[in-house]
């Protein structure tokens, strides 16, 4: 394949994401800056490195300056290698995200799980743990979404049988989202300070 036609497949597939669901993903993590409200991230492979991106971005990306006092709450639970070896070690891999939840999230945090199968048992743990407990979840997904699909809250999904370009979409609408956000988020501090 030339990188011709890869961009063609790529845009092509970027096409075929529903914009909706995109929107009402911004949606959900500017309530979460309205109130304070945490957000977590998780994923496995690709994805626990989108997730790591997207929590950075979510929490520094989204600030118009760098002395912004409200800011987006965001932390990727793919990130505390410490944590996530010592559950993975004393509980199970399958572990690794809902008990990093257990330890951190509250009734009305968001918690953003990518999984580009939609069938990774340790994200589907922590959903499932999350749904129960007042988290709203938002799945980020490929393929044919897996057991995932049916048990978030909120969908974005790239309903493409190819792990490389659906990781790669899902970096580009995060990063549409962070582009958004900022500018939600701006207006709104300007709203609020009438500068």
């Amino acid at each position: 394949m030339t990188f011709s036609d890869y961009t063609t497949y790529l845009t092509t597939a970027l096409g075929s994401v529903d914009v909706g669901q995109i929107e009402a993903f911004t949606a959900v993590l500017f309530d979460a800056w309205q109130r304070g409200a945490m957000v977590f991230v998780i994923g496995n492979g690709g994805s626990a490195a989108n997730a790591s991106h997207l929590a950075q971005d979510l929490a520094k990306g989204t600030c118009a300056t760098v002395d912004q006092q409200r800011r987006l709450r965001a932390l990727s639970l793919t990130d505390n290698v410490a944590f996530m070896s010592a559950l993975g070690n004393d509980e199970g891999y399958d572990s690794i995200f809902v008990q990093q939840l257990r330890t951190f999230c509250s009734p009305g945090d968001v918690l953003v799980a990518i999984s580009g199968s939609g069938n990774s048992p340790n994200v589907l743990r922590a959903v499932e743990y999350a749904g129960a407990n007042g988290v709203t979840t938002v799945g980020v997904t490929g393929f044919d979404g897996g057991r995932l699909y049916d048990m978030i809250d909120h969908k974005v999904h790239v309903p493409l049988h190819d792990m490389c370009t659906a990781e790669s979409i899902h970096s580009i609408i995060f990063h549409h989202v962070i582009l958004d956000l900022r500018e939600r988020i701006a207006d709104a501090l300007r709203q609020t300070t009438g500068a």
